[in-house]
C-alpha cells in the first residue's frame, strides 16, 4: 500500500486539520491563493451574483494530493460571486501582464507567477452534453453557482473537495477526505458522470496511482457505461494518456489493470491483453497461476524496476518498458499447448509481435516506443537463455560475447537498458522462492559483457568501412558494399571479432 494517510478520523473531525496542511506546501503557491482569497473577500457583491459572497477557493487535486501527504506543484483557484468578465479585470490588477486569457471562454484563466509557477482560475462552471466524445460540451460559467453544486460536476468524491486558503476550512460534500482514509473510488453524480466516457478510464489509471478499489454502486455504472459502447467514443490519444498514466505513475499498475478487466475494458477494447486470462502456464516455471497474473506480477514488477534506475532511462524508456511488460507475453494464448503433458508456449515470443502491435494501434504511443514494445516481446527471454548457454558451456567468453553484440544490433534502435528491464520484470514477475530478492544474474552477466567490450557503443557499427578498404586499395563502387556485407556475416558466424582480423580477412580472400 502507499503511505498512510495521515488522518485516521472521521471526515469531520479532518476539517480543521488542512490549515496546517496548507503551511506546508509551496509557499509561492499559497501565498498567491491567499492574497486572491483576500482580494476576493474585499470586494463588493458583483451585479452578476447579488446574492452570493465573493469567495476564493483550493479545488481539486492539489487539496486531495495534500490530504494524502503529497506535495501538489499545481495549484486550481473556484471563485465564487464573481463573473468571468470582473474576474478578469481585478486579475489584471492584481497579476499586470500574467492573466493568461486563453481559457475565458470556458471561463478558465492561468496565471503566471514567474519562475515555472503557474496556476489556474475558474469560476464554477454548467456542463451540458451537446455532442459525443470527451469533447462534447456546452460549458457556461455561472457565479450564482453554490459550492455543492459547482462539486457535482466533478468526477469522484475526493476530487470535489475544496478548501478556504484564509480559514484552511476543509469542504467536503461528497465525503471524498474520508473515501480517502479508505482507499474507496465513487462517483460523486452518476448522471453528470455518464456524460464524459473519459472518466471510466480516469477511474482505472486512480485506482492504480491511490490503490483504491471501487465502491460497489460505481463499479455497476461504470461497466454499463462500458457494455453500452460509451468509452468507444474517445479518440485514441486521450486513452492513451490515461494509460500511460497508469503504467508511468503507479506503483501496482496491476490495480488499475485488474479494474479495467472488472469493469469490462479488457473484454470489449483490450481483446489482446483479455485473450490471456486463462491461459495456463507450466506450474514449474509459473506457480503464479495464468498468463494474466503473470503478467499484472510483471507489470509491478517493472513499475519498481524503473523507479531504480531512473537515472539511466529516459522517459520514453520507461514508457518502453512498462509497455513492453504489458505485452510481453501476448503470444502465448496462441502458443500454448500441453507436450509430454507439461504446458509449452514454444515460440511465443515471435507470436508476440503480432498482438503487440494491434494492440498498440489503438493507441497514440509513438512508434518509437512501439518498437521497443514489440522488441521486448519478440526477445524477452534471450537474456536469459544466453546466460544459461554461457553457465552450461554452450558458449565460451568470445561466442557470449558475440551474441550479446548480435542481440544488441538486432533490437536496435531500443537501448539494450531497456531490454535487460523487461527481461527482469519478466524473471521477478512469478512466485518462485528468491525471485523478489536474488541478483538477476542474466542482467548483472549482460551488462558486464557490454559495458567491458563497449558493446553499446559497437554492436551496430561494421568492422570495416568504405574508406578502410579504400586504404587497402579497392575502388569505390558495389564490390565495397558486398565485401562488408560478407564480412559482418562471418562476424556474426563468429570466424572474425575483431578489425584486425577483417582486414586479414578481406586479404585472404580478395587476395589484396
Amino acid at each position: 500500500m502507499s503511505e498512510k494517510n495521515p488522518f485516521v478520523a472521521s471526515s469531520e473531525a479532518l476539517k480543521p486539520s488542512f490549515k496546517e496542511i496548507l503551511r506546508n506546501q509551496d509557499p509561492r503557491l499559497i501565498s498567491a491563493a491567499v492574497d486572491l482569497a483576500r482580494s476576493m473577500r474585499a470586494l463588493p457583491h458583483d451585479p452578476a451574483a447579488p446574492n452570493t459572497d465573493p469567495r476564493a477557493l483550493i479545488v481539486g487535486g492539489f487539496v486531495r494530493d495534500s490530504l494524502r501527504g503529497g506535495h501538489p506543484k499545481d495549484i486550481d483557484i473556484e471563485v465564487y460571486g464573481v463573473s468571468i468578465d470582473r474576474l478578469m479585470q481585478v486579475l489584471e490588477q492584481h497579476y499586470p501582464g500574467r492573466v493568461n486569457p486563453v481559457g475565458k471562454a470556458f471561463s478558465i484563466l492561468k496565471i503566471n507567477l514567474g519562475d515555472d509557477v503557474e496556476f489556474d482560475i475558474s469560476i464554477p462552471r454548467r456542463e451540458s452534453k451537446s455532442g459525443k466524445g470527451h469533447k462534447g460540451f456546452k460549458i457556461e460559467g455561472d457565479p450564482n453557482m453554490s459550492i455543492e453544486d459547482a462539486a457535482c460536476r466533478r468526477d469522484f468524491s475526493w476530487n470535489a473537495l475544496a478548501a478556504d486558503p484564509l480559514t484552511g476550512e476543509l469542504i467536503d460534500p461528497f465525503g471524498g477526505a474520508e473515501d480517502l482514509q479508505h482507499h474507496i473510488l465513487r462517483i460523486t453524480d452518476p448522471e453528470r458522470f455518464q456524460d464524459d466516457p473519459l472518466r471510466v478510464l480516469r477511474a482505472v489509471q486512480f485506482v492504480a496511482r491511490m490503490e483504491m478499489h471501487i465502491e460497489p454502486s460505481s463499479l455497476k455504472l461504470m461497466r454499463e457505461m462500458v457494455l453500452r459502447g460509451d468509452t468507444a467514443e474517445l479518440p485514441k490519444e486521450r486513452i492513451t494518456e490515461e494509460i500511460k498514466k497508469l503504467l508511468l505513475k503507479a506503483p501496482r499498475p496491476s490495480l488499475g489493470l485488474e479494474a479495467a478487466r472488472s469493469i469490462g475494458l479488457t473484454e470489449h477494447y483490450m481483446p489482446e491483453l483479455h485473450a490471456m486470462i486463462n491461459v495456463p502456464q507450466e506450474p514449474e516455471w509459473h506457480p503464479e497461476g495464468d498468463v494474466w497474473i503473470h503478467t499484472m506480477m510483471v507489470v509491478d514488477a517493472a513499475a519498481k524496476i524503473i523507479r531504480r534506475e531512473r537515472e539511466h532511462l529516459s522517459a520514453d524508456e520507461q514508457t518502453q518498458i512498462m509497455l513492453g511488460a504489458l505485452c510481453h507475453d501476448l503470444g502465448k494464448p496462441s502458443t500454448t499447448e500441453i507436450l509430454d503433458g507439461r504446458i509449452r508456449s514454444r515460440g511465443h515470443e515471435e507470436a508476440g509481435e503480432e498482438p503487440t502491435k494491434s494492440f498498440c494501434s489503438r493507441l497514440s504511443f509513438s512508434d518509437a516506443i512501439v518498437t521497443g514494445a514489440v522488441e521486448i516481446a519478440k526477445n524477452h527471454l534471450k537474456p536469459g537463455m544466453l546466460f544459461r548457454e554461457l553457465e552450461k558451456g554452450v558458449l565460451d567468453e568470445k561466442s557470449y560475447t558475440n551474441a550479446v553484440r548480435k542481440l544488441l544490433k538486432r533490437i536496435h534502435p531500443v537501448s539494450w537498458r531497456v531490454l535487460l528491464a523487461a527481461s527482469e520484470s519478466d524473471f521477478r514477475g512469478r512466485t518462485l522462492p528468491g525471485v523478489a530478492t536474488n541478483p538477476y544474474a542474466p542482467g548483472l552477466c549482460m551488462t558486464e559483457c557490454i559495458l567491458k567490450n563497449k558493446l553499446d557503443q559497437t554492436s551496430t557499427q561494421p568492422l570495416l568501412l568504405g574508406r578502410d578498404l579504400v586504404e587497402l586499395g579497392f575502388k569505390p563502387g558495389k564490390k565495397m558494399g558486398e565485401i562488408i556485407k560478407t564480412l559482418e556475416i562471418e562476424r556474426d558466424k563468429g570466424v572474425i571479432t575483431t578489425k584486425e582480423e577483417a582486414i586479414k580477412w578481406v586479404k585472404d580472400q580478395e587476395q589484396v
